[in-house]
């Protein structure tokens, strides 16, 4: 017997309006005249129990450096596997501050574009807080083709726009004391029904040392697919690590401060056991509740071998020489 075991992002066949419930309505609509008839049958066509979303919605915030993309395209970050679709990227997403559930991007709609302000401050010459139009303006935007590898052992292809996280650094003029620079991300209960668990240690905080953040493939992603990245994947500004697993990918960031001290990152703080600071990926060291040899690539249905550092060993390796396994990849 075949079970169809229905994925995340699959929407079932009752959610969709039947034939002639959908050719009643048209005709209804066809039929009516003047605006005042519209207006007093309105309230029962958003009865309907398909329709109230569509009726009700507000339309998108206009994203105001929508102008900027789409950005050239960086040919030395490609792939060898097919770019994961828009709609599974921008539908199947971690972001606890609105939820646990991978169906999220709704609930994230609620969170502002403007005004957003990052700080830069700690170790550096002169404190800097900049809002994000003015930053853009100053960072060398490109796209690169990353490969994105979850701790939960699935993975997608995505083409991001933004810019080398090490352009924030030389932006930023840390002193050379500095060693480390911890993310911190918006904490705003108003809009993040998330942030309301006090078992959470908020707000949602990620480090790297510095010679991670200038590395090459580091990168703060402002843009997905050609466009201003959409609020449930971490505008206006995300980390991405594409070497590391994903909760190391800071989403919604407001505050980087360059310090001396490794911080203690988010999933650090409540589990260290299960997500330590560097979340390197390694096929050959398991998760303890399960095996990260392999990954299931969203919108393919049989699962492929991960790959050490997620397939960018030529570019990070280098960084970890002579660091003890166990240590590395927690």
């Amino acid at each position: 017997m075949l079970i169809k075991i229905p994925r995340g992002w699959e929407r079932p066949d009752s959610d969709a309006t039947s034939e002639p419930l959908f050719l009643s309505r048209r005709n209804l609509v066809k039929g009516l005249g003047a605006g005042s008839i519209m207006a007093a049958i309105s309230p029962l066509i958003a009865g309907c129990d398909e329709s109230p979303a569509i009726v009700t919605r507000k339309p998108p915030e206009p994203d105001p450096s929508a102008p900027l993309y789409p950005v050239e395209r960086n040919l030395r970050y490609t792939l060898d596997r097919p770019i994961t679709s828009e709609r599974l990227v921008t539908t199947y997403n971690n972001y606890y501050e609105f939820g646990s559930s991978k169906s999220i991007w709704d609930k994230a709609q609620a969170l502002p574009l403007r005004p957003w302000t990052l700080k830069l401050d700690g170790m550096v010459e002169t404190p800097i807080e900049i809002g994000i139009d003015d930053l853009l303006q100053k960072m060398p935007l490109d796209e690169r083709l990353y490969r994105h590898r979850c701790v939960e052992a699935w993975s997608m292809d995505v083409p991001w726009s933004g810019f080398p996280l090490k352009a924030l650094v030389d932006f930023a003029k840390p002193l050379s004391s500095a060693r480390y620079l911890t993310f911190r991300s918006f904490e705003n209960k108003d809009v993040a029904p998330g942030q309301k668990s006090s078992w959470y240690p908020w707000p949602y905080t990620e480090g790297l040392t510095i010679e991670e953040a200038t590395n090459e493939l580091a990168y703060i992603a402002t843009g997905a697919y050609g466009k201003p990245l959409p609020k449930q994947n971490g505008t206006p500004l995300r980390l991405t690590l594409p070497w590391k697993y994903g909760f190391k990918s800071s989403k919604g960031i407001v505050h980087i401060e360059f310090t001396d001290k490794r911080p203690v990152t988010f999933w650090e703080a409540i589990q260290s056991r299960e997500y330590g600071f560097w979340a390197n990926v390694n096929p050959e060291v398991s998760h303890p509740r399960w095996s990260q040899a392999t990954e299931r690539v969203l919108g393919m249905d049989e699962r492929v071998p991960t790959r050490l550092y997620n397939g960018y060993a030529e570019f990070v390796a280098d960084l970890y020489s002579g660091m003890d396994t166990k240590r590395l990849f927690i």
